[in-house]
């Protein structure tokens, strides 16, 4: 009777590590990329408030308004994968904090880029009145309006939480890990996230495809420059494709929960991980490889401080702003 007791104990030991160990891989191939990136992110936004041409700049602004809340996202989800991965389960006012704080920065994005793709409609279609819309002060208001918005949207999910009789529970203590899902704790707030993710998506979707329709067509006139159409429309394609992978996060929860009702425990959390990773890692560092890599303007500076600042050849003194964009 002893060897049967024994097999079964080296068995359940072996899974034990096996989930350990997979679960530091997992962590580690995830954590890695996503510190990678945070230092790239933060050196980019540090960049951009490094010389008065980017503070001085509307669609430097913007971009750096983009950052920030894709730094902020990226932050906020890697902390609740950490406490996830270390089996941490947090307290319900804990964990509302905190996803309510991830929401908000999901949806700043998303607004800022449509901002900025109507910023370059105006730039291409109305080049003399540019200057006198896209101002300092009205790229402030636009940005102002922008957190505005998305924080009414929380505001909103707050107050439908509330309705949620919390005082029938035994414990604050969530019994699963923190997350949206775990947070959706009435029809009512499934089905507002299910519409106001809609509204965002189809809105958005529309603004920057306009946007670059318009591009098109005035890039048709005689009277347009070519080639700054032509870098327009391409910047407003990267736009599109940045939106739509902002905006895939959106998909994430219906998808995990369909694969939960199908799959193994352990095949659900291995998709779970790769989703992560694509889904919310890399969209948010897209920007500052797009801009930092296209932009003639950033790509010195920002080179210059992710080598420390070592002398690199063909560093302007002087950083004028490019015609990129």
């Amino acid at each position: 009777m002893t060897y049967p007791n024994k097999s079964l104990t080296n068995v359940s030991t072996d899974l034990q590590y096996q989930g350990l160990l997979e679960r530091m891989v997992f962590s580690t191939l995830t954590s890695v990329p996503c510190c990678v990136f945070l230092f790239i992110n933060g050196t980019m936004l540090f960049a951009l408030r490094s010389k008065p041409v980017f503070r001085e700049t509307s669609r430097y602004i913007l971009l750096y308004n983009l950052l920030f809340a894709d730094t902020a996202q990226l932050v906020l989800s890697q902390l609740l994968y950490i406490l996830a991965v270390c089996r941490m389960k947090l307290t319900y006012p804990v964990c509302g904090f905190l996803t309510m704080l991830a929401d908000l920065t999901n949806e700043v994005s998303p607004f800022t880029l449509v901002v900025m793709s109507l910023e370059r409609y105006v730039a291409v279609c109305y080049p003399l009145r540019h200057a006198t819309i896209i101002t300092i002060r009205n790229t402030q208001v636009a940005i102002i309006v922008i957190w505005a918005f998305s924080s009414l949207n929380v505001l909103t999910r707050v107050v439908l939480l509330l309705d949620f009789p919390f005082e029938d529970l035994e414990s604050l203590q969530m019994k699963d890990f923190c997350s949206d899902i775990a947070m959706f704790l009435g029809p009512v707030s499934a089905h507002y996230d299910k519409a106001y993710t809609c509204f965002l998506f189809i809105s958005a979707s529309v603004a920057i495809t306009s946007s670059y329709v318009g591009v098109i067509v005035a890039a048709r006139s005689a009277s347009t420059d070519k080639a700054s159409a032509r870098k327009a429309r391409n910047t407003l394609l990267l736009h599109l494709v940045q939106l739509s992978l902002s905006l895939s996060s959106t998909i994430y929860n219906p998808i995990l929960v369909a694969l939960s009702k199908t799959v193994t425990r352990i095949v659900f959390v291995r998709v779970q991980n790769v989703f992560y990773v694509c889904i919310f890692i890399f969209p948010r560092c897209l920007s500052s490889l797009i801009y930092g890599i296209r932009d003639q303007t950033i790509r010195p500076v920002l080179l210059y401080h992710l080598c420390c600042r070592l002398k690199l050849s063909g560093i302007p003194a002087k950083a004028e702003v490019s015609p990129l964009t």
